[in-house]
């Protein structure tokens, strides 16, 4: 990711949902102004999802999602309508194509009550209004409707201001900036090893500097080798660490100093934060050939020493003593069925919308699956859990 973009997961995420040959793709083409998807007569011309992050004004910073027909009966429909469903678990705003001169369809009834279910704002685009007459069906539609046509751009300028209206308020949700007051000092330590992507920070970093920047803190970034040297020139409020750093900086930190991690900050963000800490505590109940899911949001290049399917793992089974069987998940390839895990450990989510991050947990909740994350985790199995989420009074007094 750029230094000087938006976060997927900070975008507004705009998903196109409906039957085949809608004309789902022809309408992103018009609403952009680009040619982003592939548009043919050919049925199940999109097959998987497609994602395109850009600007589009009023909105701002947008992802937008093409999706498959919703009605696909090929070999491969059941598997495209699958990926269509996982497409609602990160939507903001659903735009269902219907084709104007048909009408709904009892997929898109379906896919209607799918966007209600998940309490997804929809709008229903009437395409190819330009085969039918809208003058008189256009005095009787809803709010939420408008006719549109890809073919000749009717109403399109119309159906944008449409979305635009059912842009959330901002979200004034913050990291670390609501508890950071002018002039404090934080440290953020952020080890350079191996598995540090060449010639930028990582995600969580970016976006914590930054929230601590508009809090007007005093923000010094450091490696964890430069820690205790930082330490004997300036007294900070907090200190905010790597996860992978957390027992070293946790010995080097005095006592009067505030102590958490990258990760942690994205539980509570991400509105996990308690959730996770209950769940960590099933750990101590780990018994040897116990099943463990290792999640992660995003899908990258392994290294040799990654977090997630090396080092983690390890941690666990000196912690526990036990051996433990591991299955990694990433990207959208959450499972739906948990029920053969006794333990899910996720990553922070900085990749993931904040509604996909709930579902995910709300879905191992459901099941009864205990859920937490890596900064967690990692802080537990080292004796600071208790020291890292203090930051937290309203978490720390539930839980302690």
């Amino acid at each position: 990711m750029s230094l000087n973009s938006t976060p997927s997961a900070e975008r507004i995420h705009i998903s196109f949902f409906g039957r085949t040959n809608a004309g789902k793709s022809s309408l992103i083409n018009a609403i952009t102004n680009q040619n982003l998807s592939i548009v043919s007569d050919i049925k199940g011309t999109t097959t998987d999802p497609v994602y395109k992050a850009m600007e589009i004004l009023p909105l701002g910073p947008v992802m937008l999602a093409d999706t498959p027909g919703f009605d696909d009966e090929s070999a491969l429909g059941s598997l495209r309508i699958k990926k269509t469903k996982e497409v609602l678990t990160k939507t903001d705003i659903a735009i269902l194509v219907a084709d104007a001169s048909l009408g709904l369809s009892e997929y898109d009834r379906q896919l209607i009550s799918l966007f209600e279910e998940k309490n997804i704002k929809y709008i229903i685009a009437y395409n190819k209004a330009d085969l039918i007459d809208i003058k008189d069906i256009q005095k009787n539609k809803s709010g939420n409707e408008i006719y549109v046509s890809a073919k000749d751009l009717t109403n399109i300028n119309e159906l944008k201001g449409l979305i635009a209206s059912f842009k959330e308020a901002e979200n004034n949700k913050r990291l670390i900036g609501d508890i950071v007051k002018p002039n404090e000092i934080v440290i953020l330590v952020t080890p350079i090893d191996s598995a540090a992507p060449k010639g930028r920070l990582i995600l969580p970093q970016q976006q914590v500097i930054r929230d601590l920047l508009e809090a007007g803190a005093i923000t010094t970034v450091i490696k964890e080798t430069e820690l205790k040297q930082t330490l004997e020139l300036i007294k900070p409020m907090l200190v905010i660490t790597d996860s992978q750093a957390f027992k070293k900086v946790n010995e080097e930190t005095p006592e009067d100093v505030l102590l958490t991690s990258f990760s942690i900050l994205f539980a509570k963000y991400k509105g996990v934060l308690e959730t996770a800490v209950k769940g960590v505590k099933a750990i101590n109940n780990l018994k040897d050939g116990d099943n463990i899911l290792i999640a992660e949001g995003c899908t990258h290049h392994r290294q040799c020493d990654d977090i997630g399917t090396v080092k983690l793992p390890k941690w666990l089974q000196n912690y526990t003593g036990k051996s433990l069987n591991f299955d990694f998940s990433s990207g959208t390839g959450f499972p739906d069925d948990l029920s053969k895990y006794k333990m899910i450990i996720h990553c922070g989510g900085c990749m993931l919308k904040e509604q996909e991050v709930l579902y995910r947990y709300d879905m191992a909740v459901t099941q009864n699956i205990p859920i937490s994350n890596y900064g967690i985790t990692i802080a537990y199995i080292n004796g600071i859990l208790k020291r890292s989420i203090k930051i937290f009074p309203e978490i720390y007094s539930i839980l302690y």
